[in-house]
This record gives structure tokens, sequence and C-alpha cells, in this order.
């Protein structure tokens, strides 16, 4: 086995030759620490996807949107999703280095494929952050008494959940892992546990409300109603591409890896779908859709079923585990910021690493970021942009990873039964598919929705996605043009006459 796995090292089974820049830093003391076991990157991966996060931040425009019945559509997200997993735990089981996608793209597809996943990777990632920075923010002002809706209270708020995640990541290693284990426990009680007793004690419904209501809403139609709902279910399902980025520090990551991609989102789907459902039956259908109209639909209906002694309990599970999931992000987007800068697709100084291994450099770089971004809340109706930009940029990279692979796959750049995860034909299929539900749910999430914003929403909001997106690949696409220019230019002065 020992010489199985040097027979795949990166080096040797990617394309052709091995990319300098990975090979100087394995030879090098300065890397990241292999602190993170199976467990951890389980964990991490767990508390990225987020049950909590996920389906506490959409059931609200869910219900509004779609008017009910968009349990199917949660459901084949789910399935799709599994599938994109799929193509990542193939390409970690093969190339475990910090960075996941971004890595993988300048590996197999070469250095501008590279800088085009990693320039959309960051700004997606970083825009997750902002979001679920924003929505934890709600959730830390609600416990602690100060339900301000004004744009200002909450982005301060939020700015102060951002804080919290970056001390936890500069912390030691161990508070670290503490903070999100405690996360996975909240999980399991505030959604799997309160789930478990609303659908055993307090179900209203029979099952086939699972399926009703669907273009009751704002949406026009029940087909539109659909799709809308399968935009807003990707929120849901996203994440579980952290568990490749921390790669370089977790022990026998091309065993591990992929293992842990595939537990966290079977574990998490599982969650997220039986807590929709217990929901969905345990409330009756008005209740649910008058309380979606606020910041915080959930508490309302725990307290009148649980009663008033539940309302405080409720909201510390869920307050941890945000904070969980805004630590986990801060970390799993510092190692793409850290893998970048590694490159010399960033600043340099967001590679040096502390004393500890860590690279806060990036750390503080990604929390920054992320900061600017709440400024979009000072405007309540951008919130929704935001959430857009972050759901939609990450199904941008899933498209492009799953490109790459397939078309390296075709064309013989990439032999995937070099690796420790052998599909052989199958994976050729699942690729397939995986590349074309992530195109289409791409495409669908940019899609400007009227009914889905408020009607006096800009026209910028309504094509935010396309817009910045647009613009993002423009500006990098000018930058690489202008760099071979400059490289030509350079090569010709120093030429011999």
């Amino acid at each position: 086995m020992k010489a199985n796995g040097n027979k795949h090292s990166p080096a040797t089974s990617a394309v052709a030759p091995a990319k300098p820049a990975t090979a100087a830093t394995a030879a090098t003391a300065d890397k990241l620490h292999r602190s993170m076991s199976v467990w951890n990157s389980f964990t991490l991966g767990f508390a990225v996807v987020s049950p909590v996060v996920g389906l506490y931040a959409i059931i609200s425009v869910q219900t509004v949107v779609t008017g009910g019945g968009w349990f199917a559509a949660l459901a084949t997200c789910l399935v799709m999703q599994l599938l994109v997993a799929t193509v990542y735990a193939e390409l970690s089981s093969q190339f475990p280095i910090a960075g996941g996608a971004y890595k993988w793209a300048r590996q197999l597809g070469g250095v501008a494929a590279g800088q085009f996943a990693g320039v959309i990777y960051v700004s997606s990632t970083i825009a997750m952050l902002t979001t679920t920075a924003y929505t934890g923010g709600v959730w830390l002002s609600i416990f602690f008494g100060a339900e301000s809706q004004t744009g200002h209270a909450l982005v301060i708020w939020g700015a102060v959940f951002l804080l919290l995640c970056a001390l936890l990541n500069l912390a030691h290693i161990n508070i670290f892992k503490l903070v999100i284990t405690l996360g996975v426990y909240a999980e399991v009680v505030g959604s799997l546990g309160v789930a478990l007793l609303l659908f055993l004690f307090f179900r209203q419904h029979p099952f086939s409300e699972l399926f009703q209501h669907l273009g009751t809403g704002t949406a026009p139609s029940e087909t539109s109603a659909f799709l809308a709902a399968l935009a807003i279910a990707g929120w849901a399902f996203i994440g579980f591409d952290a568990c490749s980025t921390i790669a370089e520090e977790t022990h026998e990551p091309k065993r591990m890896v992929p293992r842990a991609i595939f537990f966290s989102l079977c574990v998490v789907g599982s969650v997220v779908l039986f807590n929709s459902a217990a929901l969905t039956l345990a409330f009756d259908h008005a209740t649910l859709l008058g309380a979606s109209a606020t910041s915080d639909p959930i508490t309302p209906v725990i307290a009148g079923s649980f009663g008033e002694w539940a309302e405080k309990p409720f909201l510390g599970i869920v307050m941890v585990a945000f904070l969980a999931c805004g630590a986990s992000v801060v970390k799993y987007t510092s190692r793409i910021v850290y893998s970048m800068a590694r490159e010399g697709n960033m600043p340099a100084v967001l590679s040096r690493l502390a004393a500890d291994r860590t690279p806060r450099n990036a750390v503080l770089c990604t929390v920054s970021l992320a900061g600017l971004g709440l400024l979009f809340g000072l405007n309540d109706g951008a919130v929704a942009t935001v959430i857009a930009f972050g759901t939609g940029g990450l199904y941008a990279m899933f498209s492009m990873t799953t490109g790459v692979g397939l078309y390296t796959r075709l064309t013989g750049r990439w032999n995937p039964d070099l690796g420790e995860l052998k599909l052989g034909v199958r994976g050729l299929v699942i690729n397939t598919v995986a590349f074309i539900w992530s195109v289409f749910e791409l495409v669908n999430i940019a899609w400007p929705r009227p009914y889905a914003t408020a009607p006096d929403a800009p026209w910028w909001q309504l094509w935010a996605v396309p817009l910045v997106l647009g613009s993002i690949v423009s500006i990098t696409a000018l930058y690489i043009l202008t760099n071979k220019i400059r490289k030509k230019a350079a090569s010709k002065s120093v030429a011999p006459q």
C-alpha cells in the first residue's frame, strides 16, 4: 500500500510534468501541519454544509416564493449534488492538495484554468462567508435580546460574528476543534433532535402535505415555483468541498478526504430532508407562511409547540451551529487564499505561515474581505443579492471543476483510476451528469426572478449573479492576457540580436 501511495503522488499521477511550486512546497518544512483526523475533516465539512444554517436560512424564502411543496426539489438537489461530490472525491483521492478545486483546475487544466478557478472560488466562498455572518449575526442579536431590524444594527452584529470566527481560527487548533465539535452536537440537538420531537409528537398532517401548495406563493406557476425551489435549495448542499481544501492538514488524505466528503454531505443531506419534512408536517401551513415573513420563522413555531421555556436554549443551540459554520468557512476559504498565494496568484504575504504553521495572514484577509461584503446589508433588500452570489458562485465552481474533470478525462490527460477511488466507466457517467447538473443549476440560480425579490428591487439585483461573475471572469481574462503580452514583450527584449 505504501508503494501504491507513492505511485499516486500528485507529482507523478497528474498530467505530465509536476508543478514546480508544488514540488518546492513539499520539499520544504514550511507547509501546513497535519493536525486533522478524518473525524475533524468530517466535522469541518458537516459544520460548513450545516443543516441548521442550510435549512433555517432558506425556509422563509422557500415558503414565500413557492408556497410549499418544495420537498421534492430539495431531494432532487441532494441527489444531484452527491454526483458532484463523487467527482470531488475522485480528484481528492489523487490530488490531496491545499486549495482543493483551485489546485485541481491548475493541475489538470493549466495555469490559466487555475487562475480562473481560484478567483471564482475565493470570491464565492467569501460571499458565502458574508451571508453566513449576516444571518448568524441575526441569530446572535436575537439571542442577546437586541432584535433590531435596521440594516446598520444587523451589519454591526454580523461584524461581531465575523470577529468571533476570526478569533477561533487564530486560536490554538484544539480550541477550533472543540468549537466545531460543539457545533456538530448543536446541529444534532438543534436540528435532528427538535425534528424528531416534532415528527413523533407534534405531527399534524399526512405525508402528502410535503408535495402540496406548490405554486401558491409569489411564483406565477407550479413549474416556475419548482425551478425556484431548486435554485433556493442549492444553498443547503454546498460546502462539502471544504474537506478537500484542508487535505494537506489531514492524516492519510487520499483515503480519508473522499470519505469525509461523502459522509458529510450524506449525513447533512439526510438531516436537512428529515428536518424539512418534520417542520412541514408539524406546523399549520398558514402559520408557517405567516411566520416566514419575519427574519426568524423557526423560533415562534418552536416556542408554540414546546412552550416559551424552549426559546432561549433553542436560540443558543442555533447560535453555536452558526458560529461553527462561520469559523469553518473562514478556515477553508483561507486555505484557498493561501494556496493561490503560494502559487504566485495572490500577494506573497498571504502565503506566510505563523509559528504554529497556520496561514494567519490569509485568515485575516478572508475575514476582512467578508466584512466589506457586509456593507451590502446596509440596504436590507441587497441581502438576497449576497445569498444568490454566494450560491451561484459556488455552482460556477462546481461547473468548472466537473467540466475540467470531464474534459481531461475524455482527452486522456487525467486517468482517475490512478487514484485511490476507482470507479471505471461509472466515473465517466457520473462526471458527465454532474457537469450537466452544475451548469443547469448555475443558470437556474442566476436567472432573474422579479417575484423572488422586493417589488422595488433595482435591475442590478435581479441580474446580480451574471453581472458579478461576468465581471470577475472578464477582469481575470484581461489580467491573464496582459501578463502574456508583458512576458512576450520581455522575452523579445532579452532575445539575442
